[in-house]
């Protein structure tokens, strides 16, 4: 499929085909995809819980799904997903890879950071696996966790203090989907969101 069709047709999928699960080899170049992100001093905090087995599947829906959270519809869906892969950002990867002799700070401090690259980079990965699922045929979504669940998951899973999740994604073959509220807001425009040579 060309680059552009694939942009065009990423969408997020909350449906899936439960009886499909998504090939070993496909799963392999989703991830091989995703650790080809860019990364901030090719730090590469990252890591990736893939979720395949009903019975992981199960416990991470148990685990995040707030009580009474009133998204029945949405859940139902994505619950069918044969797969679930949550990727989790590491900090201190940055800090110490930036605390190296060629990067030049000495101290770790996050006051030298813009923005938590740690989380944009693990957000680039996230990006590349949900273009990875259309180019395969697939149907992807990116979702985040609740706050409020994420001591919850982290037991479930015996995920580590220093990995933090930014979201997970679940990725199958789509079902008959209904499409998002959100969608009637429209596209904006790009004479809203662009400006060339300075913002006035």
């Amino acid at each position: 499929m060309e680059f552009a069709e694939v942009v065009r047709r990423r969408r997020m999928v909350r449906n899936y085909d439960p009886d499909r699960p998504v090939p070993p080899d496909v799963v392999d170049r989703l991830l091989d995809h995703a650790v080809r992100a860019p990364s901030a001093g090719f730090a590469q905090g990252w890591a990736f819980l893939v979720l395949e087995e009903l019975a992981d599947r199960d416990r991470f829906w148990a685990a995040t799904t707030p009580d009474g959270g009133g998204r029945e519809r949405w859940l139902a869906g994505m619950r069918r997903a044969p797969l679930i892969v949550v990727p989790h950002a590491n900090e201190s990867a940055y800090l110490r890879r930036y605390a190296e002799p060629d990067k030049g700070w000495t101290d770790q401090s996050t006051d030298r950071w813009p923005v938590p690259y740690w989380h944009v980079d693990a957000g680039f990965a996230a990006l590349l696996m949900l273009l990875t699922a259309v180019d395969e045929g697939l149907g992807a979504c990116f979702f985040g966790i609740p706050p409020q669940r994420l001591a919850a998951y982290r037991d479930a899973f015996g995920v580590p203090a220093e990995y933090q999740p930014i979201g997970a994604v679940t990725i199958g073959y789509r079902a008959a989907d209904h499409r998002s509220p959100s969608l009637r807001r429209g596209r904006r425009p790009m004479d809203e969101v662009v400006r060339r040579g300075r913002w006035n």
